[in-house]
């Protein structure tokens, strides 16, 4: 099936041979590839608190479905890592004020990173439109 690629202004430089994320061509799911809490000039945000890196992966992902004419409530699926466990209830405290109601289906398991200075990725699916 043919996609169209999603690069929002402004987001980091790929750390492997990926794209932010894909929007089918037909029909209207938009799919976010593993998100880490990298700025612009592809620099770690948040060192050490997963609460900010939470935070900026997810306004990463938004920025991402913006730019495929979608939001956040478009989301239909998260998928979270987390190199700690301990890490859960404060990725979670971030994670509802994302999703305060009406939450999208998800999994969270833990798994090492691409750096270890990664606490949280995300990918997540949205239908759009």
């Amino acid at each position: 099936m043919p996609f169209d690629i999603i690069v929002p202004k402004g987001s980091p430089p790929p750390l492997a041979p990926y794209s932010p994320g894909t929007k089918a061509r037909a029909g209207n799911a938009v799919y976010v590839s593993g998100t880490l809490a990298l700025d612009g000039s592809g620099k770690l945000v948040g060192p050490g608190d997963v609460k900010a890196q939470t935070r900026h992966v997810l306004e990463t992902i938004k920025s991402v479905l913006e730019a495929a004419g979608g939001s956040l409530k478009d989301i239909t699926f998260n998928h979270i890592f987390l190199t700690d466990l301990a890490d859960y209830a404060a990725m979670n405290e971030v994670y509802r004020e994302y999703f305060p109601s009406n939450p999208p289906a998800r999994y969270c398991i833990r798994a090492d990173l691409v750096k270890p200075e990664f606490l949280v990725e995300i990918a997540s699916v949205a239908h759009v439109g």
